[in-house]
């Protein structure tokens, strides 16, 4: 134990996800040694995404305006939205350069475990979206992009008992398997089992 200043913040960056004790104190210590226009510029870099960073009206992405940069280009084909739980998603989809829809960001997903339920989620403003669909373009396909896990399988499930009243939509789930490059006998159970079960015809 650190006395004043330097073991609250070491308490407080030990807080942050994926930061252990000894990060912290790393990242602390490493502070205390820089330049003090360091410290200055990373207290102003926080007090603007605590003051600046706004949410996105439609999709609920991180916009600097009313709307984010892929939910006001018109380039994008609005009748495709991909659903995701965080903003962080968006960009991994982004990176792929294969998807020219637009988002919707849940905020999460469903554990009730941790009383995440429906109403914790932007599940309403997605039925709202699509009830509504403003713009004159009709929404065609629903991509659930949810991580493949038990939190993110459920919010899938839940979503498509939603969505599956809607005349004329579509809605479909990120295939999940084998990674390229990978090899059979290193993959578990369910991620082989995955990958047998969205196996795609060739011939």
């Amino acid at each position: 134990m650190y006395e004043g200043p330097i073991q609250d913040l070491i308490d407080q960056l030990a807080k942050l996800p994926g930061l252990g004790p000894k990060g912290a104190q790393r990242i602390a210590f490493h502070l205390l040694a820089g330049e003090t226009t360091e410290i200055d510029r990373l207290t102003a870099a926080l007090g603007k995404v605590r003051d600046d960073v706004t949410f996105c009206d439609e999709c609920g992405n991180i916009a600097a305006d009313r709307l984010c940069r892929i939910c006001s280009d018109s380039r994008r084909d609005a009748t495709k939205i991909c659903v995701v739980e965080e903003p962080k998603d968006i960009y991994a989809i982004e990176r792929t350069r294969e998807f020219d829809g637009r988002y919707h960001v849940l905020g999460g997903a469903l554990d009730p475990l941790s009383g995440i339920g429906p109403d914790q989620l932007r599940i309403r403003e997605l039925l709202k979206r699509l009830a509504e669909q403003s713009d004159g373009s009709v929404v065609g396909e629903i991509i659930v992009a949810t991580d493949p896990n038990t939190e993110g399988e459920a919010t899938a499930t839940y979503l498509l008992r939603m969505l599956k009243d809607f005349p004329g939509l579509s809605v479909t789930r990120l295939a999940s398997g084998l990674p390229m490059g990978g090899d059979l006998e290193f993959a578990d159970e369910l991620t082989l089992g995955r990958a047998l079960s969205g196996r795609r015809i060739l011939v």
